[in-house]
């Protein structure tokens, strides 16, 4: 199983001067010490049942994401996960394509329905209803292939029209980006999972709960004619890695057998440098050994 570092608590001591060192710093412990991912949420406001909320630090994703790519050299980065109201689809293609070429190929797009409406009130950003949201969603990934693919003409949907699909230079990643739609939701989210996407995303809450929804993708990727081994199928973990590594393994077994491939793990307390070591000593080489 491989293992990821979802960082998302920014209320270190020291900010924010703290910021882009300890951001920096965990990064590369998470490089050099084996993970496969390093993700950050993508929200403008910390979430308000995260420490102090809204009031608490919060950067950017993708300009955080760019930094990152400066200061590693191996390991994945992306966004768990971009809320697609946040930026224009032909935009977000090109920012992922840019951080894909700055990092030598280790972009992933991320995405999701996005659901934080208080930021979105709070800066002015449109919040439509769910169900336009996932319209969105679905268009969005549409554009996003398209613009990553050799066809650069227009796109035509009910809610976004381009002109053209330019996207020069092209990212690195072949044949693309890898994309990863994040959430459990069965009707929709899994089933958008299945038509365009290279990844999933599940909250670990029990086997049994993730056993179903796996057992949703599969049929949902049988309706649309898709191999579901071409999915990866990762999850945020939870536990306590570092002081119940034997409980938490023991754990990740159950979810390797229902074919879970990676599991993201959110650093806890406010030295995230000092727990991303110790998960990668103790607990990375572990991970790797479960089939």
């Amino acid at each position: 199983m491989l293992a990821g570092v979802h960082f998302i608590n920014f209320s270190l001591p020291g900010s924010p001067e703290s910021l882009a060192p300890a951001l920096a710093a965990t990064a590369r412990t998470a490089d050099d010490g084996g993970c496969a991912t390093f993700t950050l949420m993508d929200h403008w406001f910390q979430m308000e049942h995260v420490g102090g909320g809204a009031r608490d630090p919060m950067l950017e994703g993708y300009t955080a994401l760019g930094f990152l790519a400066g200061q590693t050299s191996q390991i994945n980065l992306g966004l768990m996960v971009t809320g697609v109201t946040y930026r224009h689809p032909g935009l977000l293609a090109k920012t992922v394509t840019t951080l894909d070429v700055l990092s030598g190929g280790r972009a992933t797009l991320g995405l999701g329905a996005a659901w934080y409406e208080r930021e979105h009130r709070a800066l002015g950003v449109p919040f439509p209803p769910v169900a336009e949201r996932f319209e969105r969603l679905e268009e969005t990934l549409r554009i996003c292939r398209q613009m990553w693919s050799p066809d650069d003409g227009p796109f035509e949907g009910r809610h976004y029209q381009l002109a053209e699909t330019v996207c020069v230079p092209p990212p690195i990643s072949e044949p693309h980006p890898r994309i990863l739609v994040g959430g459990m939701g069965e009707k929709k989210t899994l089933r958008l999972v299945a038509q365009y996407a290279d990844a999933c995303n599940l909250f670990a809450e029990s086997h049994d709960q993730i056993a179903h929804k796996l057992r949703v993708l599969d049929e949902h990727c049988a309706a649309v004619g898709r191999d579901p081994a071409e999915i990866q199928r990762t999850i945020i973990g939870r536990g306590r890695p570092i002081s119940e590594t034997d409980q938490f393994l023991s754990d990740m077994e159950g979810y390797a057998k229902l074919g879970i491939e990676l599991v993201e793990m959110v650093p806890h307390g406010t030295d995230p440098v000092a727990w991303t070591t110790d998960y990668c000593e103790k607990v990375v080489p572990r991970l790797a050994q479960i089939p």
